[in-house]
């Protein structure tokens, strides 16, 4: 899709949402009917997201089934919806047009400045302290977000400044699907091989996306991140569009100092500022740059952009702190890829200081596990504790021969493979006050913290 083939908003008509409780789904819903747009939607479950939508005035079933449709003039399907799904299968029989989820969110952009964020990790916290600097900072941006952040109330609304900030979602090339003004590039690095087949593909795809900025947008990249630099330079050499680098690596436009907790500047051309961030880590160290730096392109001053990053607590899921108890502190991340495994970890490591650090892993997807299991096992050797999880397939068939053993064949002598019934009381068990306990992974693994709370409790 090309920015010319962007449907208006206007022509898709009634809207109806197959899988319209998933985050990213219910976000273009929630953005739609604030705007006035006939929203209609269905899902598996009943999830609490369906219930403010209901509200907002959205027609909503539980289940699915060809009637869901209605009077349905134009439907939206995420990559995760099956071929077979029965809404999915009367909609194309009746001809009506299928967009993409992404596709749908384009749609809403209208004349806005838009600003998306991709990159391999760390998309839905740059896209959030996006949104949390730039409403702190006076403005009020339309934002989609792939994650729930406590600090906004929900992952998408409709803002009056002209400007619309979103997640872009690399995954599946979707991302592909918007016009942005302002491009941000987190990192590159080769994932979703199930989709892209080989790596060179997924450094084309992000090509591509920077093939989308006009000829006075610009491209704001991670001086950090090889991928990210490389994709830099690329654009550099095309001479299409304006390139802005941040980070501490030399070369960088906008320098990050980062020394450690509460010690985190950024300088820019107007002088050096302090970042008053909430989050640990030093890729949220550059994820806070990145946001300051899409600030000043958007005319924010450098020192409301600094003091306003200090309102962001987190993204649901990003090192989330699910409860403490027996004075171990319990986290949850959304980590499925061997680089935010260590980035998560190396966090871990620092807010425990010298205590120990106990992780909880599930793989996510057969194709990622064979594809990364020694990383993955060298980045969750650096915890003291490591217990794998069986693979979480998703949207996958199992592949033979690729089990949770590939990662744990790699394990150093604190790993081992555990069982769900047995992963809560070997936690609890290995756990002393101080110790941080993470629970890490895309799958169902986000139940366990606070099982993980109350067996430390008791």
């Amino acid at each position: 899709m090309t920015p010319a083939s962007i449907r208006s908003q206007e022509s898709l008509g009634r809207v109806h949402f197959i899988g319209i409780g998933g985050v990213g789904m219910s976000a273009v819903a929630r953005i739609m009917a604030a705007r006035g747009v006939p929203v209609s939607g269905s899902d598996a479950k009943d999830l609490p997201v369906m219930a403010d939508l209901a509200t907002a005035g959205a027609r909503i079933a539980v289940g699915y089934a060809a009637s869901n449709l209605g009077d349905a003039q134009t439907v939206v399907a995420g990559s995760a919806i099956r071929a077979d799904n029965p809404e999915l299968v009367a909609a194309r029989e009746a001809g009506l047009p299928v967009l993409h989820r992404s596709e749908a969110l384009a749609s809403t952009m209208g004349d806005d400045t838009v600003v998306t964020i991709a990159g391999t990790h760390g998309k839905s916290t740059t896209t959030s302290m996006i949104t949390v600097l730039l409403r702190g900072a006076g403005l009020d941006p339309s934002f989609a977000i792939g994650a729930n952040v406590p600090a906004l109330g929900v992952n998408a609304a409709h803002g009056s400044s002209g400007i619309f900030v979103a997640e872009a979602d690399e995954s599946d090339g979707s991302f592909l699907n918007y016009r942005p003004q302002i491009a941000v590039v987190t990192n590159v690095e080769p994932d979703h091989l199930d989709h892209y087949g080989t790596a060179e593909a997924v450094y084309e795809s992000f090509d591509r996306f920077t093939e989308l900025l006009p000829a006075d947008g610009v491209l704001i990249a991670c001086a950090d991140d090889p991928g990210a630099r490389a994709l830099a330079e690329r654009t550099r050499a095309r001479g299409n569009t304006r390139v802005v680098l941040y980070g501490t690596s030399d070369g960088a436009d906008l320098v990050l100092h980062d020394d450690g907790p509460g010690k985190v500047d950024v300088s820019a051309p107007a002088g050096r500022y302090a970042l008053e961030l909430q989050v640990p880590g030093r890729h949220n160290a550059l994820n806070a740059a990145a946001a300051v730096a899409v600030a000043l392109e958007l005319g924010v001053e450098p020192a409301a952009a600094a003091r306003a990053l200090s309102q962001f607590s987190g993204a649901s899921r990003r090192f989330e702190l699910k409860g403490e108890a027996g004075g171990v502190r319990v986290f949850d991340d959304y980590a499925h890829h061997p680089t935010e495994v260590r980035a998560a970890l190396t966090a871990a490591r620092s807010v425990a200081g010298g205590h120990h650090v106990h992780v909880l892993f599930q793989p996510h997807l057969f194709s990622r596990t064979r594809e990364f299991a020694k990383e993955f096992a060298d980045a969750l050797n650096l915890a003291d504790t490591a217990l794998v999880l069986d693979i979480y397939p998703a949207r996958e068939d199992p592949i033979p021969g690729v089990t949770s053993q590939l990662i744990a064949d790699h394990l150093g002598p604190g790993g081992q493979l555990v069982e769900p019934a047995e992963a809560v009381s070997a936690l609890a068990r290995a756990a002393r006050p101080g110790d941080i306990v993470l629970t890490v992974g895309a799958g169902d693994v986000t139940a366990f913290g606070p099982q993980i709370v109350q067996a430390l409790g008791g």
